[in-house]
């Protein structure tokens, strides 16, 4: 049987955002893309590190990847599952200082909140917008706005309250302690992203970084193809690489 991956979707996304990536996967995986908690179908699920991790841990995964907030979730269970692999799109091991993640966590909660006073139609409006999506082809905007619409206020609002970075335990200092090979995937206009990964990189025993040319944050909805090459590619001996 081929190897479980699975792959967890960004904040606002559902499960639907791995589709182009999964069909340029083909024979390769047994790949599973779950609606995280608060998203989707699995709007009603306890949105923690704690239950998501036990809800992946079902999933029996061989290998395991992740976006954006799904990166947050794959590491955090990383951690306790040891997978064979880790994939990481976009993803940062949280913020080390207190008062930046106290500050975080309370912008989290104020945005919680006015999801669940603007409705998820506005809400993914706004989302979309931010500087963090500059670029983006307008056939890619078009879908992520389409998949926004895919969840409900209070499931999104949970998602923040419970997997925001803001109350995240930072993981900066137990990267050395991650001892299995972790690809880091990055969108060559991400240079936020970018950087925290090549910090994570220095950190991690096993890591090599893949820079996906012309993609931003988002690189999977821009260049599934290329993502999907990345997966492929993990636990190669090169340190880094550029699809």
């Amino acid at each position: 049987m081929p190897p479980a991956l699975v792959l967890l979707h960004g904040f606002t996304q559902t499960r639907q955002s791995w589709r182009r990536t999964v069909q340029a996967l083909p024979g390769r995986y047994r790949a599973i893309a779950p609606d995280l908690p608060g998203h989707g179908q699995a709007s009603e699920r306890p949105a923690s590190f704690a239950a998501a991790t036990a809800y992946i841990r079902a999933l029996q995964p061989d290998i395991l990847a992740g976006y954006s907030m799904g990166g947050r979730i794959a590491l955090h269970a990383a951690f306790v599952l040891r997978p064979e692999r880790l994939i990481l799109v976009g993803a940062s091991p949280g913020l080390a200082d207190a008062e930046e993640r106290n500050a975080r966590r309370a912008a989290d909660d104020a945005l919680a909140d006015r999801i669940e006073r603007i409705g998820v139609d506005a809400f993914a409006t706004e989302w979309g917008a931010q500087p963090l999506f500059d670029g983006q082809p307008e056939r890619v905007r078009a879908a992520a706005y389409a998949d926004r619409l895919r969840n409900r206020p209070h499931g999104l609002a949970a998602a923040l309250r419970g997997l925001g970075t803001g109350v995240m335990d930072p993981l900066w200092d137990r990267l050395p302690e991650l001892d299995l090979p972790v690809t880091l995937v990055v969108g060559e206009r991400d240079e936020k992203f970018r950087a925290i990964a090549e910090r994570m990189r220095e950190r991690l025993p096993r890591a090599e970084l893949t820079v996906v040319p012309g993609a931003g944050h988002a690189a999977q909805l821009e260049r599934p193809e290329l993502v999907a090459a990345a997966i492929y590619q993990s636990g190669s001996p090169s340190s880094s690489a550029s699809a």
